[in-house]
């Protein structure tokens, strides 16, 4: 908006002195006061000022009574939310801080420093056309990292990227489809007493089946069949690993929207491990399970959504109770706790 002094000027300048001749000083102040008057600052710098707020800092921190640390975090969102930096780092009852890291995260690059290290971190991307895509990772210390190039491809749901660590090693070929996915890289075989290079394959393939899905997926020479079955009530999930044979299933049946019992079972080694579940609303959660291959029986619960983040949940705060019981020595059992808060700064 602009000065009303600009656009009526007589509602500014004083009248003009009368006949009589003024002495030397009064010509001079009221000469002064004709050529300078009074000026504001323009409402744009005004405006500025009331806008360029201190970025609102958020602070959590995490205390976990098994390790007696404190895990703190410390972040801001800068430029208008386009980056945002964090300070994190550990402490014990001493006082002693250890990890400190400090990250800058924006869109197209991400920098993390590790202070005790003294290693940075970088990840960028780049969009060089709406169906093509570039990656880059860099650990400035060790001087490894790896580019990549994605490229969609004009069928929806089918995309090929090609990859390659730097400065040595071998490039992969990644071909992503609505299915799953295949990747084909050349490797060293090391047990050969000549190194040769062989081509290996990895991938993955994910089908409807009736009311499941069917997941195949090939790794180092070894296949994973799975197969999930879920409804309203009863979850059914058994595999198998070839050629070692491993077989395990798992079996989730929920009694009611608040009730839920998980069973899981392992062949190969005759271990199991049963979860009862059963939640009080939305911020109250109570856990109770016995694991064979530790021996060890449990109980715990939640204040606060155990799944959803602590901003959303009642005074920011989120707490466990966790009691464990050994099978073989049940008078060592040890209740723990953990305790994460935020503030608004």
């Amino acid at each position: 908006m602009a000065d009303p002094s600009s656009q009526n000027p007589n509602l500014t300048t004083p009248p003009p002195p009368p006949p009589s001749s003024p002495s030397p000083t009064h010509q001079i102040q009221s000469g002064t006061s004709e050529l300078s008057p009074p000026t504001r600052p323009p409402c744009s710098t005004l405006s500025f000022l009331k806008t360029a707020n201190r970025p609102k800092l958020r602070v959590t921190s995490e205390f976990d009574s098994d390790s007696l640390l404190f895990l703190n975090k410390v972040s801001c969102k800068l430029f208008d939310n386009l980056a945002k930096l964090k300070l994190s780092f550990q402490n014990n009852s001493q006082r002693e801080i250890s990890q400190p890291q400090v990250s800058f995260t924006s869109k197209h690059v991400s920098v993390l420093y590790d202070v005790e290290e003294k290693n940075t971190f970088i990840k960028s991307t780049l969009d060089v056309h709406p169906r093509l895509q570039l990656r880059a990772l860099h650990n400035v210390k060790a001087q490894q990292g790896e580019v990549a190039m994605e490229a969609n491809l004009p069928e929806p749901g089918y995309s090929l990227e090609l990859s390659s660590p730097v400065p040595i090693g071998y490039p992969r070929a990644t071909l992503k489809f609505p299915l799953g996915e295949i990747s084909l890289q050349e490797k060293e075989d090391e047990e050969e007493e000549k190194q040769k290079r062989t081509l290996s394959v990895n991938g993955i393939l994910k089908r409807q089946v009736m009311n499941g899905v069917c997941t195949a997926l090939y790794t180092d020479e070894e296949l994973r069949l799975r197969y999930a079955y879920k409804d309203d009530a009863l979850s059914f999930i058994p595999s198998i690993s070839l050629p070692s044979n491993a077989a395990s299933f798992a079996f989730k049946r929920r009694f009611s929207p608040s009730d839920k019992l998980s069973y899981w079972y392992n062949f190969d080694s005759n271990m199991w491990s049963a979860v009862y579940k059963r939640t009080y609303g939305k911020d109250y959660k109570l856990k109770a399970g016995y694991d064979s291959d530790v021996r060890l029986g449990w109980a715990s619960l939640w204040v606060g959504d155990e799944a959803g983040k602590v901003k959303t949940t009642p005074m920011k705060m989120k707490v466990q109770f966790m009691l464990q019981v050994p099978q073989d020595d049940i008078k060592s059992s040890v209740l723990m706790f953990r305790v994460k808060k935020r503030w608004d700064i």
